[in-house]
């Protein structure tokens, strides 16, 4: 077998909180031979699987993952064409989506500042629909989605066009079970040539309201209907609550930030206080984006 498996892998080094134990076994498949391999070991071997993809919207257990952890960072290619007056891109899954922003951006278009201010990879912006609060267009990944193909955990694979899946406020179904493997993207041709003074703007003003300076996922909670999870959070009195190293942000209430040695269960800790507090004090159940990954 060609693929590398390795064993006790620490995956801190691989989420965007910088937090989680290690992994029993894990694998960073590069291409959909290498995917197809992995699942195979996983399967001879009985061992659950696992997927992690741009680590940024995921909490790892401090105890860690049994089985196969399948890290997908170097499943990563993607390439476009011009043609009827629209761009057309494939990529694979573990594509970053600032690979993405910087074919839009190249070529003008209006997609680059929605993508601006997303982390993690492409396969992530499929699977969580992936979206801002700013009104741009697009505001959400599906809407220049316009098929995936997924590949079950037996190794067969299958194409779902945009109007095949159920796509609602931060989530995509419809597709499961499997590994989303390939995103195929196209966009109206239609220049701008302020994009890239655009992009600039957005991300200043972004620098300036978020911590991006430290290790975080974002956006921890969804916005309820109606409402902004921030804005109940900061009334509620909790911006810069911290248990250990895990601390509400001082800059924006919907962050939570690693101080420097912050544990998973620490953030799980501020993330249960955050929801206790909110229900309390405002009667709305915050619900989190993030993904816990592991034994808790």
């Amino acid at each position: 077998m060609s693929l590398v498996v390795l064993n006790n892998v620490n995956l801190a080094q691989y989420t965007s909180w910088i937090v989680g134990g290690p992994a029993e076994h894990f694998c960073m498949p590069k291409t959909e031979d290498d995917l197809l391999q992995a699942l195979q070991h996983a399967n001879k071997n009985q061992l659950p699987i696992t997927l992690l993809g741009g680590g940024s919207n995921v909490l790892v257990s401090d105890q860690g993952i049994q089985g196969l952890t399948i890290c997908l960072r170097q499943f990563s290619q993607i390439s476009s064409k011009i043609e009827n007056n629209k761009i057309y891109i494939e990529a694979l899954s573990g594509t970053a989506k600032s690979e993405l922003l910087k074919i839009f951006l190249k070529n003008k278009l209006g997609p680059a500042l929605f993508l601006a201010g997303l982390p993690g990879d492409i396969g992530g912006g499929v699977v969580m629909n992936a979206g801002v609060a700013e009104m741009f267009t697009p505001r959400e990944f599906m809407e220049f989605v316009d098929e995936i193909e997924v590949m079950d955990f037996d190794g067969n694979k299958k194409t779902h066009k945009k109007n095949d899946l159920k796509i609602t406020y931060r989530h995509t179904d419809g597709w499961q079970p499997g590994i989303v493997t390939k995103v195929k993207i196209s966009w109206p041709l239609e220049i701008d040539e302020t994009i890239l003074q655009k992009v600039k703007d957005a991300n200043r003003l972004r620098l300036s309201k978020q911590p991006l300076d430290m290790p975080s996922c974002g956006s921890v909670f969804k916005n309820p209907e109606g409402f902004k999870a921030a804005q109940l959070i900061d009334q509620s009195g909790l911006k810069g609550f911290r248990i250990g190293d895990a601390q509400v942000s001082l800059k924006h209430a919907n962050f939570i930030v690693n101080l420097d040695q912050a544990k998973a269960s620490d953030i799980w800790s501020v993330i249960q206080h955050v929801q206790k507090t909110v229900l309390e004090k405002h009667n709305i159940q915050l619900k989190t984006e993030v993904i816990r990954l592991g034994k808790w």
